[in-house]
């Protein structure tokens, strides 16, 4: 009987993949979250305040793929599940709010409304699914997920710089479990057979999670441009900007992106492919929160001088970007774009040239080299038939 209940409640072979307008409604919690990110992480551009924003973002994206992982698993037309999602969405919105003060006098709502979000998902699913064999793998979740809320609550109590290596540590624990496969006493790793992924709903999922990052970046971009006026020097600084959004558009879809449902279908080992995928993605979102940061500063003094540390931003966006891409096209066809590779070095390069040079220039830099690689991708698609995914075996 608990079987059968639980078995209701997994998504069915035949079943439509489409992300439901809850989940949709989930991911615009993240407009916040990510809104949060670029306004804390501005104030405090410091080399340690670009890694404690990594650090939270890293912890954000992982609740989101949480979420994300229940709701492909699971049916989201369930009441059960929808109450999960609604319920993780306010524990999202808690570790929005207390952003800014994440370090400080608010550290223990972040790491509470996170523990809670962690711990509370993989209990409920595991309770849904008791007596059927999927319970295992929510067992694993829900036994990571207490051993990383140690450092996540001790690092609420510490303060300063404890509490950045405690929760950095808790950081890494999430991340690495996941690459090992959830390896837990009594249990084992987790095997693919165990887990049924619906690549046609993930590949959604991560593309809405990517233009949810996207439309941020177009609202910063808007936001300037309201608050510097429409001089030509500040037009010319939001075309470039508008042009870099489209790029990492274009470059992001074409055409890992177009072709991730049907290679986590083709792929020997879909786990492994979805793991590596949801590596790569926060990656690439950090990429255009570094991007979005500089936008005030740019349109706010397009020929103004570039400190060392902006320059890192202006050009290391795209440069991260570009390797977060790298991680997700090797997902998709087993091999890495060489303009790739060379877009990065690229920007690497030019950064000496760029420090004495105003900062339009330096985006207007970073821009080209993106644009060379939408280009490059064009023409060599040209004529020839579309490649199909070859995941790695």
């Amino acid at each position: 009987m608990a079987t059968s209940r639980a078995g209701g409640l997994l998504r069915s072979p035949g079943q439509a993949q489409q992300a439901t307008f809850l989940e949709l409604l989930f991911d615009v919690v993240f407009v916040f979250g990510l809104f949060r990110h670029n306004q804390w992480l501005f104030e405090n551009m410091t080399w340690s305040g670009i890694f404690r924003t990594l650090v939270l973002l890293l912890a954000l994206w992982w609740v989101w793929s949480r979420v994300a992982g229940a709701t492909d698993r699971f049916d989201p037309q369930r009441p059960s599940i929808q109450l999960l999602v609604i319920a993780s969405m306010f524990g999202v919105l808690v570790m929005a709010a207390a952003v800014p003060e994440a370090f400080g006098k608010w550290g223990w709502a972040f790491a509470g409304a996170y523990v809670a979000i962690q711990l509370g998902v993989s209990a409920v699913l595991a309770l849904l699914v008791r007596g059927h064999e999927a319970q295992r793998v929510f067992l694993r979740l829900l036994f990571w997920s207490g051993l990383s809320a140690v450092p996540w609550i001790a690092g609420a109590v510490a303060h300063g710089t404890a509490r950045l290596a405690l929760w950095t540590l808790a950081v890494v624990v999430d991340y690495m479990a996941a690459g090992l496969r959830l390896p837990t006493p009594g249990l084992g790793r987790l095997d693919r057979s165990e887990l049924a992924i619906t690549g046609e709903h993930l590949a959604e999922r991560f593309r809405q999670f990517f233009i949810i990052a996207l439309g941020e970046l177009f609202l910063i971009t808007g936001m300037a441009y309201g608050n510097n006026g429409f001089a030509v020097e500040h037009s010319a600084a939001i075309l470039v900007y508008f042009a870099t959004i489209v790029l990492f558009w274009r470059i992001y879809i074409y055409r890992a992106g177009e072709l991730l449902a049907e290679a986590i279908a083709a792929a020997g080992d879909p786990l492994r492919l979805t793991i590596t995928t949801t590596y790569a993605q926060p990656i690439m979102v950090a990429g255009l929160i570094a991007t979005a940061n500089c936008v005030r500063h740019v349109v706010g003094q397009p020929f103004g001088h570039v400190q060392l540390i902006w320059l890192a931003m202006i050009l290391g966006g795209p440069a991260l970007f570009l390797a977060g891409r790298g991680i997700f096209e090797y997902a998709v066809f087993a091999r890495v774009s060489r303009n790739r590779l060379i877009g990065v070095l690229v920007l690497a390069a030019i950064s000496p040239a760029m420090i004495r040079a105003p900062r339009l220039v330096s985006s207007i830099a970073a821009a080209l080299v993106l644009a060379g690689i939408a280009i490059s991708d064009t023409a060599r698609a040209r004529g020839r038939p579309p490649e199909p995914p070859s995941p790695p075996g």
